[in-house]
């Protein structure tokens, strides 16, 4: 049996949470609670690419308001 987070002939999800973290998720299993998708089912790689993308700043956005820092979150997909 071939780990679903592995399979590169998959669907997958770019999950995000409050903190601004993000996960990569194969989209036939129930998005855990506190994630919600940012931006569409797509590749593995497709994915990825959103998580690249977006995840510029590795700090939970709790860290990064406490430090008075703007979080480096390139663009802000909504969730879909």
């Amino acid at each position: 049996m071939t780990n679903p987070f592995d399979d590169e002939s998959g669907r997958f999800l770019a999950l995000v949470n409050d903190e601004g973290q993000y996960s990569l998720w194969p989209a036939h299993i129930e998005v855990p609670g506190g994630w919600r998708a940012d931006g569409p089912e797509g590749s593995r790689q497709e994915c990825l690419d959103v998580i690249e993308g977006a995840w510029t700043d590795m700090r939970p956005a709790g860290l990064v308001r406490a430090s008075g820092v703007e979080a480096g979150r390139a663009g802000g997909r909504a969730a879909g």
